[in-house]
């Protein structure tokens, strides 16, 4: 009898060990990694310019590091804000008259998120969704075209978000998230309103998570 009361308390611990804990209020979190920018294949038309109906055939993708810092405004409600180092990206455009041409430019993303961690699925695994606002701003721009200078104006937009953290111990986790960018910047070439880059991108993430 007293075995089986042994075993009974054993099992009920190793079940408590493997209930997940709510990320408390006032806890902060900071994340390290790699995000990689994967704009939309289809990215518009510049037909409002003088040089006729400009078309953008395609934004390469980029990978840079990434910075993030959530503190949970209540349990299992946080406030995330994304940092990088700036992503270059080469932007390959149509140009009548011209052919391919190939501009660049380079962008900064931060955004803020509100986000709710699930705290019922396991232990070592916390999924999480939020949604937010992203603010892109433009520098460096090259046209890549004699004569056409090239500027891309910096937008606002929403964000969502969702990821996964595997704990790796009660303070670090390894995340996986996604997020996609709702980013259609007005671009003016020599200075005059040309239309809009539809780019919106989805950004891929792996980073390293610390609590605090």
């Amino acid at each position: 009898m007293i075995k089986r009361q042994a075993l009974l308390m054993a099992a009920v611990a190793a079940g408590l060990s493997m209930t997940a804990m709510a990320e408390t209020a006032g806890t902060w979190t900071v994340g390290v990694g790699v995000g990689h920018v994967e704009p939309d294949s289809k990215n518009g038309n510049l037909d409002k310019s003088d040089f006729g109906n400009i078309r953008i055939d395609h934004i390469d993708p980029d990978v840079r590091p990434t910075l993030t810092a959530e503190y949970f405004v209540a349990d299992n409600v946080g406030v995330e804000l994304l940092a990088a180092l700036p992503f270059h990206h080469d932007i390959i455009i149509d140009v009548p008259g011209v052919g391919m041409a190939e501009s660049k430019t380079q962008l900064l993303p931060p955004t803020l998120s509100l986000q709710y961690h699930f705290d019922n699925v396991h232990a070592n695994v916390k999924p999480f969704v939020g949604v937010g606002a992203n603010y892109t701003t433009f520098f460096k721009e090259r046209s890549g075209v004699p004569g056409v200078d090239l500027q891309i104006k910096d937008s606002w937009g929403v964000a969502g978000h969702a990821g996964i953290d595997f704990k790796i111990n009660e303070t670090d986790a390894v995340r996986l998230d996604a997020r996609y960018i709702d980013l259609e910047p007005d671009v003016k070439l020599n200075g005059q309103d040309a239309g809009t880059a539809e780019i919106n991108p989805w950004v891929y993430g792996i980073s390293y998570v610390q609590r605090f």
